[in-house]
C-alpha cells in the first residue's frame, strides 16, 4: 500500500506541478477534467452518473468552464446565474418528463455536484490566472490543504488525546487540528518570506500569507470532515478508484475544492490594494 500511495503521489505531482507552474489552457483542461471526473464520482453515489439527469449535469460543468476560460471573474459572475438556473432547469425538465424515475435527492445531487465541484474548484483557476501574485498564490491552497492535513496527522499521532468529530473521523484529534492550522500558518509565511525575498515584495505579506494558509487551513478540515459524512451517509469507503491508495478524485481534492475560493476572496480583499 505505501508503494502504491507513494507511486500516486508521485503521478499526481508530475502532473499538478506543471499545470501549476505554467497556468493558462493546461491548468484549465487538467482542472476541467478533474471537475467532470469529481462529478463523476459523485453522481455515481447517487446511481445517476449514466443517466440523462447526469448528463445533463455534465454539461454544466463543461459551460461553467467554458465561461471561465480567458474571462475575468467579474465577467463570470455575471454569466454565473444564467449557468446555474440553466443547468436547473435542463434537470428540472429530465425530472418531469422522466417521472418517476428519478427521485427528488438525485436531481438535488445533480445540481450540488455542478456548485460543489467545478465552481468552487474553479477558484483554482481564478487564483492562478485573476490575481495579483496569482502564480504564488495557488500554491497557498495547497500548503493550507495538504500541507495542513500533513501538520494535522503528525501533531494528531504525537499528541492527540481529544477528538475533534468522533463520529466522522474517530483518528483527528483537537490537537491535531490546532496544529494544521500552526503548521499551514508557518508553512504560509515560510512561503511568504520566499515569496518576499525572491520578488522583492514588503515584508507585511508575510503575515498576509500567514493568515491567509491559517484560516484555509479551518475550511480545508471542514470541507474535509464534510466530504466524510456524505461518503457515510451512504456507505461508501472512498468516492472511486482513480488514484490507486488515495481512492477517487474528490478523496484527494475535497479539501482543495473549499479551500480555493477562500484563497481567492482573502487574496482578492488582502493584496488587491
Amino acid at each position: 500500500m505505501f508503494w502504491t500511495r507513494l507511486i500516486s503521489s508521485i503521478v499526481l505531482l508530475l502532473i499538478a506541478v506543471p499545470s501549476l507552474l505554467l497556468g493558462g489552457s493546461l491548468l484549465w483542461t487538467v482542472l476541467a477534467a478533474v471537475s467532470l471526473i469529481g462529478v463523476f464520482e459523485l453522481y455515481r453515489i447517487r446511481n445517476i452518473e449514466r443517466t440523462a439527469m447526469g448528463f445533463a449535469g455534465y454539461l454544466g460543468v463543461l459551460a461553467w468552464w467554458i465561461l471561465a476560460a480567458g474571462i475575468s471573474f467579474s465577467g463570470l459572475a455575471v454569466l454565473a446565474l444564467p449557468v446555474l438556473a440553466g443547468t436547473l432547469l435542463l434537470e428540472l425538465a429530465v425530472f418531469v418528463f422522466a417521472y418517476p424515475k428519478y427521485q427528488a435527492d438525485q436531481l438535488f445531487t445533480s445540481l450540488f455536484g455542478l456548485f460543489y465541484v467545478a465552481v468552487m474548484l474553479s477558484f483554482l483557476y481564478l487564483v492562478r490566472e485573476n490575481i495579483r501574485l496569482g502564480e504564488w498564490l495557488v500554491w497557498l491552497v495547497f500548503i493550507a490543504s495538504w500541507g495542513s492535513d500533513t501538520c494535522a496527522y503528525a501533531v494528531g499521532v504525537l499528541i492527540g488525546k481529544h477528538k475533534l468529530a468522533p463520529v466522522l473521523s474517530p483518528k483527528k484529534s483537537i490537537e491535531g487540528s490546532v496544529g494544521g492550522i500552526v503548521g499551514a500558518a508557518l508553512l504560509g509565511a515560510l512561503f511568504g518570506l520566499a515569496m518576499c525575498k525572491s520578488l522583492g515584495e514588503p515584508e507585511k505579506l508575510i503575515g498576509i500569507f500567514a493568515l491567509i494558509g491559517g484560516v484555509g487551513s479551518v475550511i480545508s478540515q471542514i470541507g474535509d470532515l464534510a466530504a466524510s459524512g456524505i461518503k457515510r451517509c451512504y456507505e461508501v469507503k472512498d468516492y472511486g478508484t482513480l488514484i490507486p491508495g488515495h481512492g477517487g478524485i474528490l478523496d484527494r481534492f475535497d479539501s482543495v475544492i473549499v479551500t480555493a475560493p477562500i484563497v481567492y476572496y482573502l487574496a482578492l480583499f488582502l493584496l488587491q490594494k
